[in-house]
């Protein structure tokens, strides 16, 4: 990620500069020592030249003795030339020392991040990556070298956002996506900008990876509460608008039948009046069902063993389980849990209806499993089946008013237990493939 080529450039620049003070100095050392060989000629000559020739001998060594100062101003410059050159190799290897603390730092700075940093050039081949990249993208290695299409298919979008701001320029935000680890569903959003250089040259693509599953269940759970509002509403209204007429019409009827009963021996007219009563009876039904999603009475909480609660449950489902070929089994912790702040019956109608929920779900046989498990100051409560699981289209929806894959459902069992549990301060969630569903709920243990 760092440029090296100027600090390579440096490094020749200092080497040939060396060499050159070096070669300065090895030329003047040359000279020295020549001109003082000759200046010990001349000395020697002049001892035995006649007085007539001393004059002359006398410039000569004159000149020589200049030489000899220049030589010497030589070496002065050539020691100065040494000295800055020295600072120059210093201050280099500060640059040099900087530069890889920097190196160092971006290391530690991209290490330390939660999001997943990816870098790849204008042909799409990563050249680096962080920690959390690699686990997010659960590669072998650095991933370096790949290509971002040689990636795992559930992590296609990548490449897709490659092309996309390949062909655009423009930077792309926020692109959720889903990837399956150990069992679970996980949800990354990703991001890219293009990479430039100092110069402002196309480089290549930053992408940035974060895991924000907990953040979209948390939007799920949002949007949920507003459909729960809003029907919870029209629920109040129309527990209140028809419920009066129904009962008036629900007597009539039965009166009607006393009469009718009395007079006439007609089976076709009894089937009719059987069929009223039917439908009367699930109208209410309805109604009741709309009264408990749109109740806003406040709970009834008092200690409640939540371990004790689900045995109970265990034993009252049991025979009906065991005759649909059906093993309840209980994972309890060993140490004892104590009590928490709960409504008993409601607690009690929602591990009632998931695991009713997951009974019709093994038409064929198979495992009830309850685990409970405290984490922290909350309690968890997995109620798991082995039924064939939920599509992954209507897994959104299964907390929804009224929406329902069972032909004699209402829909609204999931809507009430997620309404019950978040009126706990708690959270209902669902996991599921092929081999079967787990829901869990977890509750506030203070």
């Amino acid at each position: 990620m760092f440029d090296k080529h100027d600090g390579r450039g440096i490094r020749r620049f200092a080497i040939g500069l060396a060499l050159l003070s070096l070669m300065a100095v090895s030329a003047t050392a040359w000279v020295l020592s020549n001109v003082r060989r000759e200046q010990q000629i001349v000395d020697r000559l002049i001892q035995h030249l006649p007085e007539s020739d001393l004059q002359v001998a006398n410039e000569l060594s004159g000149d020589l003795s200049l030489q000899g100062s220049l030589s010497v101003l030589l070496v002065l410059n050539i020691v100065a030339t040494a000295i800055a050159f020295a600072m120059v190799i210093r201050g280099y290897m500060s640059s040099e020392r900087t530069l890889e603390d920097m190196r160092v730092l971006s290391s530690d700075i991209l290490a330390s991040m939660d999001a997943g940093v990816i870098t790849t050039d204008r042909n799409a081949v990563v050249t680096s990556t962080n920690p959390s990249a690699r686990e997010l993208l659960d590669l072998d290695g650095d991933g370096t070298g790949m290509k971002l299409s040689d990636f795992e298919q559930e992590h296609s979008l990548l490449d897709s956002i490659c092309t996309e701001i390949s062909t655009f320029h423009q930077p792309i935000r926020d692109r959720d996506y889903c990837v399956e680890r150990n069992g679970h569903t996980r949800t990354l959003r990703a991001g890219c900008t293009m990479l430039h250089s100092r110069k402002n040259e196309q480089l290549g693509m930053v992408f940035h990876v974060r895991d924000v599953t907990q953040k979209a269940l948390i939007e799920a759970r949002l949007r949920r509460m507003e459909r729960y509002m809003g029907l919870g509403s029209l629920a109040a209204g129309l527990q209140h608008e028809i419920k009066n007429p129904l009962s008036a019409l629900s007597l009539h009827i039965q009166l009607l039948c006393e009469r009718i009963g009395q007079e006439n021996d007609d089976a076709e007219v009894d089937e009719l009046l059987d069929i009223l009563n039917t439908e009367v009876s699930r109208i209410n039904n309805v109604l009741d069902n709309f009264r408990n999603y749109a109740s806003v009475t406040a709970l009834g909480k008092q200690p409640v063993d939540v371990a004790l609660l689900i045995e109970k449950l265990a034993r009252l489902l049991r025979p009906q389980a065991e005759q649909q070929g059906i093993a309840v089994e209980l994972q309890m912790p060993k140490e004892m849990l104590g009590t928490i702040p709960a409504d008993a019956s409601r607690l009690e109608q929602v591990f009632l209806n998931l695991a009713l929920n997951a009974i019709a779900a093994m038409p064929d046989g198979g495992t009830l499993r309850f685990e409970i498990n405290p984490q922290g100051k909350r309690l968890r409560i997995d109620i798991i089946d082995t039924g064939n699981g939920i599509p992954d289209e209507v897994r959104a929806e299964i907390f929804d008013p009224y929406f329902t894959t069972r032909q004699d459902g209402t829909g609204m069992g999931l809507a009430i237990c997620d309404k019950f549990i978040r009126q706990h301060d708690g959270s209902i969630d669902v996991q599921s493939d092929s081999n079967g569903t787990t829901f869990t709920v977890q509750l506030p243990m203070d």
